[in-house]
């Protein structure tokens, strides 16, 4: 099938006869959603909160390295059983159970849609001089496009993105490093660990985030593809593209300050010169698109999800799919317009809104995956509230709810929320950790007593 015929499943399992392709594509897929202008203005996040440039950058290798893990992890069980990562959620909440952490993942998707339209609204704005409204509407219009098409552009795009990222990074990151002095920026590199914590935090949940539809890109995949394979393609694409964007991001800031918050775009195209602007603009705009198609690709299948939860379909017509999209991209473009204008502060308490309530969810389903069920799931049970996986999961629902609570302690979201433990860590948040390992901790030690977790597929 050429990669412009529109994609015919959505949330319904992949067959063997329509599954192809190798795990390397995975690579180019997230080093390109990775190696990005969003990706640089969370990394400028990490100066923004405090944090000493060199140290920064610590914080950007290590965020993202252990981020990285369950992300990629995640990305294993596409191949495996061939259906969207958010469906797979009914093994461990139940039918109904999982609209609750589906919820909450739409409104990632549209906070992240949101925050690609402004920054990919912004370099079009630029290049063809209309207002930004304007280009953002056109923007998330065209990103739309392309998840109707599916999922054979979206691949082809990743690796076209990925070579042109590559190629402008490089020149802007020479520029970067050839036009000013690093070396002061970099002197006396000063240590506050609460506040390191807090950028790593910040890093971590940039992966983390992706657990919620890495599957998406990956259930094509023969089911004959190795865990190992899935894991490692992903995993080197997404760390090493976000560990690149990231820490440019964070030098800018230390450089620039105030000439880059609010101006990101601006900025970052400023340093390749007057004669490079329009080339530069574009290539930033084409490398936002994959990880803003990935947004609202996962985000309609989210929504479906979610409603055909009640309805027990398991697949939408062509005309129901398409709709999907065009409501996730409608709200997408509408959020972006009124939320634009304190971008960089609205993006970091999205980020700490994200990592409360979406690592446990992480945690429970690859938990449930590789440990309970190793693997083994009843792929019909999952559209059947009558099935073996019921309604309602009281163990996973009871496990995340915790996993939620344990966090609000050791939580610290500047100006929002300080739990009672974060000032006794002098302000370092690690909630996060706790979110990983209690909920997934919690929901093993009650499922493996049960004796029918682990029946072989009928």
């Amino acid at each position: 099938m050429a990669a412009t015929a529109l994609e015919q499943r959505s949330i319904d399992p992949v067959p063997a006869s329509e599954r192809h392709g190798h795990p390397r594509s995975l690579f180019t897929l997230w080093f390109a959603a990775n190696m990005q202008i969003t990706s640089a203005v969370t990394g400028a996040l990490t100066v923004l909160v405090g944090v000493h440039p060199l140290w920064a950058i610590v914080a950007v290798v290590a965020g993202n390295a252990l981020g990285g893990i369950p992300m990629a992890l995640h990305a294993a069980q596409g191949p495996k059983l061939g259906i969207p990562q958010m469906i797979q959620s009914r093994a461990q909440f139940g039918v109904y159970g999982a609209v609750l952490p589906l919820v909450l993942v739409v409104v990632m998707y549209l906070g992240y849609f949101a925050s690609g339209n402004v920054l990919g609204g912004q370099a079009v704005a630029q290049i063809t001089h209309l207002p930004t409204d304007v280009s953002i509407c056109l923007y998330a219009a065209l990103s739309a496009l392309i998840a109707i098409i599916g999922y054979k552009l979206i691949h082809r795009f990743g690796w076209i993105a990925s070579a042109l990222s590559v190629i402008v990074f490089v020149y802007l990151s020479i520029r970067l490093v050839g036009g000013h002095d690093l070396g002061a920026v970099l002197a006396m590199p000063t240590l506050d660990f609460p506040k390191f914590l807090l950028a790593l935090s910040l890093t971590a949940s940039w992966q983390l985030t992706f657990g919620q539809y890495v599957a998406d890109t990956s259930r094509y995949l023969p089911s004959t593809t190795s865990v190992r394979a899935t894991f490692w393609w992903t995993y080197g694409g997404t760390v090493l593209g976000a560990i690149w964007a990231m820490s440019f991001g964070a030098l800018a800031y230390a450089v620039a300050g105030k000439a880059f918050k609010g101006h990101e775009v601006a900025y970052v195209v400023g340093l390749g010169g007057e004669a490079l602007l329009i080339p530069l603009l574009l290539a930033i705009a084409l490398g936002k698109f994959t990880v803003n198609v990935l947004n609202i690709y996962g985000g309609y299948m989210t929504v479906a999800t979610t409603l055909t939860a009640f309805s027990r379909r398991a697949a939408l017509s062509q005309g129901a799919r398409i709709a999907y999209i065009a409501i996730v991209g409608v709200l997408g473009a509408v959020i972006a317009v009124l939320g634009r204008g304190e971008f960089l502060g609205n993006f970091v308490l999205f980020l700490d809104f994200l990592l409360y309530f979406l690592t446990p969810w992480s945690s429970i389903n690859l938990v449930d995956f590789y440990l309970v069920r190793k693997e083994t799931y009843d792929l019909e049970a999952v559209y059947d509230p009558n099935g073996r996986y019921g309604r309602w999961s009281a163990p996973a629902l009871i496990a995340y709810v915790i996993g939620i609570a344990v966090q609000i302690p050791f939580s610290n979201v500047e100006g929002i929320f300080v739990g009672p433990m974060a000032p006794v860590l002098g302000g370092a948040d690690i909630s996060w950790l706790l979110g990983l390992i209690v909920p997934g901790a919690l929901y093993f030690a009650v499922m493996r007593r049960r004796t029918r977790v682990a029946l072989p597929v009928p």
